[in-house]
Formats: structure tokens, sequence, C-alpha cells
């Protein structure tokens, strides 16, 4: 190793760490294990040839050395994510979401676009539900969580509750509702291959799967809803990203009954992020946490 450039990975691990005098709650922050934070804390000890902290049953406790070390170190990161922040503050803001999202996510762009126009942001949509800041070059980033919420997160933007659409034409005539018969006769449009969320909605409202006569399966929920727009049958949707399509008259949904899956989506941010413009970026999406577009 180069003696004249320090770990900068460790370091900023020790300062994390030494904030939190616990490896599973520093871990958390910098979304890698708690046996990784050991190791870049192990690393840095070896480095300097000293001890930073000690280990005790209860938790950590800093060495004189890690003490008198922690403020100066602090102080180098604190002004290097302020610099950073302040040469990007008024560039770029690199986005990711899941492709399904997009109907949704637009329009609250839209609002984010009005309200700080010199920011632009730089979407990347993806079939990956998740995002992993160590490696992936984004700032903030909606993700879709099928369990439960992720340890860090800036709020839940909505759950997914699930209920068929179709396009109108395909109502029988002066009909606002389908019959189970008339659901039977039409293609059953699904968001996965395994065909999970249109069995959930059937299981849910009592309905028999040998309702699912005819199938046409799609990678994304999103192609699913493009083909129930155009008339190629009946999809399973999250009601929230259809919400819109709905409003406008493309799709109708023939059922009240609705099922939740127990998944949700959520906004995050890198976590080391300090820039000005981020809370404005999550105040824009608050409303949207409350009630759906």
């Amino acid at each position: 190793m180069n003696k004249h450039i320090p770990p900068l990975n460790a370091l900023h691990a020790f300062v994390v760490t030494a904030r939190h005098l616990n490896f599973t709650r520093a871990a958390e922050e910098l979304f890698v294990t708690q046996g990784a934070v050991s190791r870049q804390v192990a690393m840095l000890e070896e480095w300097l040839g000293f001890a930073l902290f000690q280990r005790h049953a209860r938790g950590l406790r800093l060495t004189p050395q890690g003490s008198q070390l922690l403020p100066e170190i602090r102080e180098v990161f604190e002004r290097l994510f302020k610099a950073t922040e302040k040469a990007r503050e008024n560039g770029t803001v690199r986005m990711k979401a899941p492709t399904c999202a997009m109907r949704w996510l637009v329009p609250h762009l839209m609002k984010m676009e009005q309200r700080r126009p010199e920011l632009h942001v730089s979407l990347s949509t993806t079939t990956d539900h998740g995002v992993d800041f160590r490696h992936e070059q984004f700032d903030v980033a909606v993700i879709f969580a099928p369990d439960a919420a992720p340890l860090q997160h800036d709020g839940k933007l909505f759950d997914e509750v699930l209920s068929p659409v179709l396009a109108p034409h395909l109502l029988p005539a002066g009909q606002h509702t389908l019959t189970r018969e008339q659901l039977s006769r039409l293609t059953l449009l699904h968001p996965t291959h395994d065909r999970r969320d249109w069995r959930l909605w059937l299981s849910e409202n009592g309905m028999s799967e040998t309702l699912m006569r005819r199938h046409q399966q799609f990678d994304t929920m999103d192609l699913a809803i493009s083909a129930a727009i155009q008339g190629f049958g009946i999809a399973i949707a999250d009601v929230t990203l259809v919400a819109e399509d709905i409003q406008r008259q493309r799709l109708v949904m023939p059922f009240v009954d609705t099922a939740q899956t127990g998944a949700a989506y959520y906004l995050v941010h890198r976590p080391d992020m300090q820039a000005d413009w981020l809370t404005d970026f999550i105040d824009c999406f608050a409303g949207a946490m409350a009630a759906p577009i």
C-alpha cells in the first residue's frame, strides 16, 4: 500500500463508526455489511500502526489515539462533501427508478423542475428494483421493496395495491363491470412470468384460478399496462401506477376489489449527500407520500 495515500474508504468507515460507536449501525449507514466495516477499520489501524477503538461486549470506545485523530479526519470529510456538493448543486441530479414507476414518477419530476429549474434530473430506468449506492453513481432513487422497508429511506411513496384494468371498449355495451364468466373469456396480461399477481388477486377475492384460461406474460408491469391500453386483454396493475390512465379514460377498473401485496415504493438518497436541493426534492414528493396523483 502506498504510504503517502491514506485509504480513504477506511477513513470514511472510521468516521462513521466513531459517530455510532457500533459496527452494525455504521454498516447500515454505509450500505455495507458489518464485517466489511470492521475490516475497513482494521485495515486503517494496520496502516496507522495503532488501535482506533477498544472493543467491548457492549460496543466500542475510542482509544486516546482515535480520539485525537477523529476531529481532523471528520473535518476533512465534511469539507470534501461540501466542496463536491457545491460544485454539483447547480448541475445534474442522477436518479434511478424502476421502469414500471415511470407513469407515476414523471408528473412529480415536472413539479420538481418547476420548483428548481436550474436542476437537471438525469433519469435512468431499469427493471432492477433496488439501488446500491456503493457501486452505482446515483444521487437519489425510487426503489421497490417487496417485503419490508429499507433500513434508510426518505419516505414511503405508495403501497402496491393490485386490481384488474382494461381498455373501455373491451367492456360489454352498457356495462361498467365484468362478471366472472366474462373475465374468463379475456386474455389475462401478466407483469411477471410466474403469474403471481393474478393468482393473488383471484385468491383474495374468492375466485378460482380456473378463470385463468388465456395468458400473455410480460417482463414488466409497464409493458402489461401498455398492452391493456391497446386492447390486448385485461392486466393486473398497481392502482397508483394506472391512476392517470383511468382518469384520462384510457383504462377502466371493472372490479372494485383490490389486493395488497405487502410491497411498496420508497424514495432514497445517497447517505453522504448534503446538497441544498435535496430538501426541495424530498418535499416535492411529500404530497405523493400521502396520496397518489
